[in-house]
């Protein structure tokens, strides 16, 4: 982690509810870093007026940057896990071929169309919907990865998204796999791809669910929190609700996601231990193995049981 983080308390900021504009609130709950063990206790509020759940005060935009470093489970480098490298990488490809799979249900991509991922990392679903049907492509993110091998075909833009310079009317296809709840400013990112979508394309949209199982089991615990990056919770009546009032029509709104519900079994039961000091990745790799193994039973229902993720699937409304 970066000396910013560990050293110093970061800067804070009061902010408004990003669904209505609001400042009245109730206290809703209290969480930290328990991925990475980075220090700190936040604050998350309930607004008065519309019920959406927001990280108030929140880390300043110029400060979260070193939350996201080479230790972020979204920006480290493939590397070795000895036997297990071909289990972990069969992860990592399934969790693309999901993505694939979700989007499939809407959209056929030809070599002719543009898609656009906003929030893309280091872009590998990117790389995989180029490898499978030769569509123009194109990421935003944050963080600068344009060193990424799987950015190579890529047309990125680092920084945030309302800024970036895209054309409107261009894309086919535009989604934010677990973007939003990181966002600081989610309605104008939202009237932003409604801006850049073209008039019969499709936005898709992965977030956490905190109405969901694993959120009752395990509290401020729960991984969807991840203090201080995510910035805003969101239940399936608010995430339906920002999208509308964007917008965009509902096309449909699935009670799971690409992203594998087990990933939030494992790392809510390890954040109950563990309380706070952080989940090394590298010790935990062979009981993460030997967990999905276990839960079997229970994930092989996981599209019905709304147990942690939610995908909401949109077109620009009228």
């Amino acid at each position: 982690m970066s000396a910013d983080v560990t050293t110093s308390a970061p800067p804070l900021e009061e902010v408004a509810c990003y669904l209505c504009g609001s400042r009245d609130y109730r206290p809703f709950i209290h969480a930290e870093d328990d991925l990475c063990g980075t220090p700190g206790r936040y604050r998350f509020v309930r607004c008065s007026h519309c019920g959406l759940v927001y990280q108030n005060p929140r880390v300043t935009l110029d400060a979260i940057g070193a939350y996201y470093d080479d230790a972020y489970i979204a920006h480290r480098k493939k590397r070795d896990w000895g036997v297990l490298t071909p289990l972990f990488e069969r992860a990592m490809n399934k969790l693309d071929v999901d993505k694939e799979r979700i989007v499939a249900r809407h959209v056929s991509l030809t070599p002719a169309s543009e898609v656009l991922d906003v929030g893309c990392a280091v872009g590998s679903f990117l790389a995989h919907l180029h490898r499978q049907s030769g569509a123009r492509i194109t990421g935003v993110d944050f963080k600068d990865l344009a060193s990424a091998a799987t950015l190579r075909d890529v047309e990125f833009h680092c920084g945030l998204f309302y800024d970036a310079n895209l054309a409107p009317d261009r894309f086919d296809l535009v989604t934010m796999w677990h973007f939003l709840e990181h966002d600081y400013d989610p309605m104008r990112s939202l009237a932003t791809a409604r801006k850049v979508l073209h008039p019969d394309g499709t936005l898709v949209i992965e977030v956490p669910r905190l109405d969901s199982r694993t959120f009752r089991w395990f509290g401020d615990r729960w991984p969807g929190l991840q203090a201080p990056q995510h910035t805003v919770l969101y239940d399936r009546d608010t995430l339906l609700r920002a999208v509308r009032t964007s917008g965009f029509e509902v096309i449909e709104y699935l009670p799971y996601g690409a992203f594998p519900a087990y990933f939030y079994l494992f790392t809510g039961a390890a954040f109950r231990l563990l309380k706070g000091r952080g989940l090394n990745l590298d010790r935990a790799i062979v009981p993460y193995f030997l967990g999905q193994l276990l839960t079997l039973p229970l994930t092989m229902f996981e599209t019905r049981l709304n147990l942690a993720m939610q995908t909401v699937v949109c077109r620009r409304a009228a």
